[in-house]
């Protein structure tokens, strides 16, 4: 049978001849491809949704033009999301993945598609309307992250999946030394960031004697769940490319560190969901993840404070790239505003 190359699909991209007849081969349903649809995300990697034989796909592979450990995240994506299947974590299901980056050009693995909406761009009028909606979505969230953490990670066969030992001793120089790394972008004036080398200072003389490894996102802000239409619930977290073995209290410090207030540079990034608020308090938040985890949370305002040090320092190097001409420059200075909110925030729980 004859594959009908989608007109807005580059083959180049994805040929799909060449994956019709690899699904062939996992016996998965034959057909034509109908309903393609390029999916937008939190990141550069490329997803299309398509159905064939009655079935509903999501593709995801690397960005056309890879960098060079794309393959090797599509890889990892894969492996975990395969490893959480039956868990009941609220993750995408793979269906079938393709290591073989000669195939198409690039590593891609086949996921059911997700019902639901991601907040970054879309709020529903049920949720929009009903502030404790939005504060039971927050508290979906803190428990989605709580069970991913309280997961045998061991005993899914991930025990090489991160490097848990010394992870929380590498954090504060590993990002110091990105951060030092932007200076070879041409016209970048080095940071700028108020309370940079404090907070590094008071992280390393304030970290956790004693942690368990676990799963750990890495990435798990709102923009990268997706929630119910109709109810708080979360759909799935989603964009695992950040996931490891390390401290998953770290989880809870990242969602916490990234709820901006109504009214900041952060905020912005959440369209109405950031204009109108409502979402729990990072006590609650903490309460909430006690309920679903036999972890110690009471240094988590140190993992918030590693959080927005290490996330800040993440977005700073779009600012930085932006002034060499690799990045749009409002793009960059959006970043480096919220950069600044995020260490005014560390600064705060430190004082």
């Amino acid at each position: 049978m004859s594959v009908v190359q989608p007109a807005e699909v580059d083959r180049d991209v994805v040929d799909f001849a060449i994956v019709g007849e690899w699904m062939d081969g996992q016996g998965l349903p034959r057909g034509d491809f109908e309903q393609v649809a390029p999916l937008g995300g939190g990141t550069q990697n490329i997803m299309l949704r398509f159905a064939r034989g009655g079935r509903d796909y999501v593709l995801r592979r690397g960005p056309k033009f890879l960098r060079p450990k794309s393959n090797d995240v599509i890889r990892r994506e894969s492996r975990i999301l395969g490893a959480l299947d039956g868990t009941g974590v609220r993750a995408p299901r793979v269906i079938a993945a393709c290591d073989d980056e000669a195939l198409i050009g690039a590593v891609f693995y086949l996921m059911e598609p997700i019902t639901g909406f991601n907040p970054q761009t879309e709020l529903p009028e049920l949720h929009a309307g009903d502030p404790e909606i939005r504060r039971q979505m927050g508290l979906s969230a803190v428990e989605a992250i709580a069970r991913l953490g309280s997961l045998d990670y061991q005993a899914l066969g991930l025990s090489d999946y991160g490097k848990p030992a010394g992870f929380l001793e590498r954090q504060v120089p590993r990002w110091l030394g990105e951060l030092e790394s932007y200076g070879a972008h041409e016209g970048y004036p080095g940071p700028q960031i108020p309370g940079v080398r404090q907070v590094g200072d008071w992280l390393e003389r304030n970290r956790p004697a004693e942690w368990t490894p676990g799963i750990l996102h890495g990435d798990c802000h709102l923009a990268n769940i997706m929630f119910s239409y109709d109810g708080p619930q979360v759909a799935a977290l989603v964009d695992w490319e950040m996931s490891t073995i390390g401290d998953p209290l770290l989880d809870l410090g990242w969602q916490i560190a990234t709820r901006f207030d109504p009214g900041t540079t952060g905020a912005a990034l959440f369209g109405k969901l950031g204009t109108v608020g409502g979402l729990p308090t990072p006590e609650d938040m903490i309460a909430h993840y006690a309920k679903f985890s036999d972890r110690d949370v009471s240094h988590a305002s140190w993992y918030t404070v590693l959080a927005c040090f290490k996330l800040g320092i993440v977005l700073e190097g779009t600012y930085a790239r932006a002034f060499a001409g690799k990045a749009p420059k409002q793009t960059g200075d959006l970043l480096h505003g919220i950069t600044l909110e995020l260490f005014q925030k560390a600064t705060s729980l430190i004082e």
